[in-house]
């Protein structure tokens, strides 16, 4: 399922031009189109993860201990946060 979702979301990029969200989850990692979840570079922290668990069909809570990268060409990471060790 993930390469589908893979294959797909990196054509909608390439189509639109646009900024990219690039998500790490469940060991599996793709781009998703911004334009694509709705959602833009200047959308909030809590926006963002909901949009991204709808578009992978969890619970939102699942990504409560991700963070998100924002990068200074408007794209985004999402990924689970590194505690490093003490």
């Amino acid at each position: 399922m993930t390469q589908t979702l893979q294959n797909t979301n990196t054509v909608a990029r390439f189509a639109s031009g646009g900024a990219v969200l690039h998500v790490r989850f469940g060991g599996h990692s793709f781009d998703i189109s911004l334009p694509g979840l709705d959602i833009s570079p200047d959308s909030r922290d809590v926006q963002v993860k909901r949009a991204v668990a709808e578009f992978l069909n969890v619970p939102s809570y699942r990504l409560d201990d991700y963070v998100i990268d924002r990068h200074s060409n408007g794209n985004l990471t999402i990924r689970p946060e590194y505690s490093l060790p003490a």
